[in-house]
Formats: structure tokens, sequence, C-alpha cells
């Protein structure tokens, strides 16, 4: 089959609906995925979740034909957040299909796998099959169809993440939830009626179009609405997630941005708590204060890659129990080493509301560092322009690895550097003691690169 070269990415599928993804390629990609999983010695039934874009149910539906005609059966869950998904999976030990594009414009669509008990695929782990599969063409065979059933998970979901999190004694709190057309509209209602707390929804009718403002918490213009409501409301706590709902990123009862890496240290610091000395993960643009944090509770930290799929493989490989991405994206070993944001909301919730503090409060002393947030430049040449960074900082006294692209650790401060999977772009994260320092650091290496 005739695909665009890049719509298979690092860790997913995705692209323009209509022109790249449409109900044969979605038949197709589901039979190459049915190879894959015969091969693998997978479970022979595949469940299937969908999100609110009007696309995703014609793309499931082929999706499944695809997968049904090699024999296999399907479960499709319906409407579906992509925790949902893993959920199913994880439950249910069978590998899953998620159509979204996560926080991606309208026009786009996507498809999220994952083998049995919600373990990744990504380019290295199956994706580059399934695509060489794909653009091939499968072998006309001759076989049973294999069954399409339907199964609501919701409820089992909820029911799920609130064995994980002790919400039982918590303090009345005020919520105010942004779920941005997208699927927390549909998983949040059934979550939190059952918490003591007060929610103020914000666009939660779902809706692929995004009327509002586009599903992409990490786009600082779409909390404008959410800041605003917070302190209108006086609430406790801002909720922010993904078109997805797989992330989610906090408000303070200010109005104001809560850095993700503070998340996840106090998920990391309660983790601790419960289970002494183990081992949580970090990627490596998260501040150094994870790090910190792990150690001050006699944890064992170890710095990852950026990307899910190399988060949950050393998750496995190293039976790590929690793991955090400066992106917003938070794994739990007890939920299968899948990311979700409705329980990484519900860690910070259930802090807050055995707290006599505000939320500002029980995170102040995460704040130890200034961060510059990811800085995108087009570049010429992504290797030139990292050696010329490499060279000028070589000769100083400083730590240089290269786990993901080029990191330079200073005394007091560090950068990243790291070529884009699918553009010619360089990433810079710069993190100081003061501000000073870090814009000292950011402007250097954007000079560097930049000329």
């Amino acid at each position: 089959m005739d695909i665009p070269p890049n719509v298979f990415k690092a860790y997913d599928i995705r692209g323009l609906v209509d022109s790249e993804l449409n109900s044969d390629f979605a038949f197709e990609t589901g039979v190459a995925f049915a190879r894959f999983l015969q091969i693998e010695r997978e479970p022979a039934t595949v469940v299937i979740g969908e999100d609110m874009r009007p696309s995703s149910p014609l793309l499931a539906e082929a999706f499944s034909a695809g997968v049904t005609s090699q024999g296999m059966d399907v479960i499709r869950i319906g409407l579906a957040s992509t925790d949902l998904m893993y959920f199913a999976s994880g439950k249910l030990g069978l590998p899953g299909a998620m159509f979204t594009a996560s926080h991606n414009p309208a026009e786009y669509n996507g498809i999220k796998l994952c083998l049995s008990q919600a373990r990744p695929i990504g380019k290295e782990s199956g994706l580059l099959t399934i695509e060489k599969f794909v653009r091939e063409g499968s072998p006309i065979t001759l076989r049973n169809v294999g069954i399409e059933k339907h199964q609501n998970m919701l409820e089992e979901y909820v029911d799920h993440l609130l064995t994980l999190v002790d919400l039982r004694e918590i303090r009345p709190l005020k919520l105010v939830i942004d779920a941005g057309n997208g699927m927390a509209g549909y998983t949040a209602p059934a979550i939190f009626a059952r918490l003591n707390c007060e929610v103020i929804p914000m666009y939660f009718e779902l809706d692929g179009s995004f009327p509002n403002h586009e599903a992409n918490p990490l786009d600082e213009s779409t909390l404008v609405d959410l800041k605003k409501a917070v302190k209108e409301h006086s609430a406790d706590l801002g909720l922010a997630f993904d078109g997805d709902a797989d992330r989610c990123f906090l408000i303070d009862e200010n109005g104001e941005g809560i850095n993700p890496s503070f998340l996840t240290a106090l998920i990391a610091e309660r983790q601790l708590k419960k289970n002494p000395g183990s081992k949580i993960i970090y990627n490596l643009i998260s501040s150094r204060t994870v790090q910190e944090v792990i150690s001050e509770n006699n944890g064992i930290g170890l710095r990852s890659r950026v990307g899910h799929s190399n988060i949950k493989k050393l998750m496995a490989e190293t039976g790590a129990i929690f793991g955090g991405e400066h992106s917003g994206h938070f794994y739990f070993k007890d939920f299968w080493r899948a990311d979700s944001g409705a329980l990484a909301a519900l860690h910070a919730i259930a802090a807050l509301g055995t707290s006599k503090a505000s939320i500002s409060e029980l995170l102040a002393s995460y704040s130890r560092y200034v961060q510059s947030g990811e800085i995108n430049t087009k570049v010429a040449d992504v290797q030139q322009a990292t050696e010329i960074v490499k060279q000028r900082y070589s000769s100083t006294e400083v730590e240089i690895d290269y786990l993901d692209g080029l990191t330079v650790n200073g005394d007091s401060w560090w950068f990243n550097l790291r070529p884009s999977n699918t553009e010619p772009l360089l990433r810079l994260n710069v993190e100081a003691k003061d501000q000073a320092q870090m814009q000292s650091i950011r402007d250097q290496v954007l000079a560097l690169i930049r000329n």
C-alpha cells in the first residue's frame, strides 16, 4: 500500500484524516497488526477504543474488519480515554488499539498500539514491522472471520483507579476541570462523582472539532480559560487534560501553572513512603528537583530517554514503581506501567485533600530551580549544530552524556539538546539555579546553533 513516509511515528501512528489516514489504511493496518500479533504469539483478541473525533468510529470499524479478516476476535470498548484502553488491555490481558490523535488539531487522527498487559509498541518494538506489512501488503488467505463484540469498561476502570489511591478521608475540595472537549469529558464525571469534591466542569462536551481551544495543555494559550476560572471560583485546584486524557496538568489556587516536574516529585515522594527504597524513573528533561526528592526519600532515581516506550521498557527491566515525564505523562507499576492522567490527578488530590495547606504551599519546597521550557530551532544540519555545542562545552569543567541527544551538566545548571524524530529541529531545555544564569546558558547555546 502506498502511504506517506511520516505516518508511522516513533511511538504511534498519526496523520491527516482522508489524505493520510482513511478507511483503507485503517483496514490494512488492522491486517498488519493481526499478523504482527501472530508472530509475537499474542492472544487472538484485540481491544479497540476510540476518542471523540468524527473520524474515529469509521477508522476503528475498518481496523476491526482488518483484524477479524485474519481470524482474530475484537472487543470494541467504544468511547475511551487512552488510559481506559490501557486498563482494558491490562485487565483482560489482551493487545489493544486506541484511535486518537491526542493533542493534535481536529484534522488529525491516529492509532496507539500495545501488546497484552498494556506493554508498549514503539518503532523499535513492533511499529517498523507493522509499517513494513502495511507497505508490502498482506497475502490473501482463506480462514474463518473473527467475531466482533462490544463491552463498556468505564465503571470497571473507575473502580480500579480508586483502589490505587486512598481518597476516603480527603477534606472537601473545589476543582475546576478543563476537558478541552476531549475524552476527560467522558471519564471525569464517572471518576469525580465518587469523590468529596465540588467539580466545576469546563468544555466537557465531546467535540473533536475543539471549538474552544486545542486540547493541548503544553500550549500555555490553552490554559487561559482554566486559570481565570480557578481564580473566579476560588477553587483549590485546576486540572487540564489533553485530547485523549492520558496527560494531566495542574493549576494552583492562584491561577498559576504547576511545573510537571513538581507533580513527578510529589507522586514519587508519596510512592516512596509506601515502598521505601524503590526505583523511580524520570526523563532527562525533568528538573533536578526530581532526583533530589527521590534521594531525600531514600529512593533510587533512574534517568530515561524521552518517550513512553523508553520509560515503560526501563520500568519493566528495573521493577521501578513509578515514572514521570516533564511532558505530563505519568506511569504507574500498579497500572500495568501505563500512563494515566486521571491517576496522576488523583494522587495530587489525595495529597492536597489530606493536608491543610494549599497546593502552592504543598509544592513550594520543590521550587528550587528555573527552567527555560522547551525551545525548538530549525537547523540545516542537526549533527553539525550539536557538534558545535559539544566542542564549545568540552573545554569547560562539566559532565557530558549522550543518553538522549547531548546533555551538559554544570554545578548549578544543565541543558539538554536533542533532535526531533521527524523534523530538522533541535529541542533545547535549560535549567539553572536562578533566572539570570538560566537565561545566560540558554542564550549562549541558542547563539551557537542559530549562527
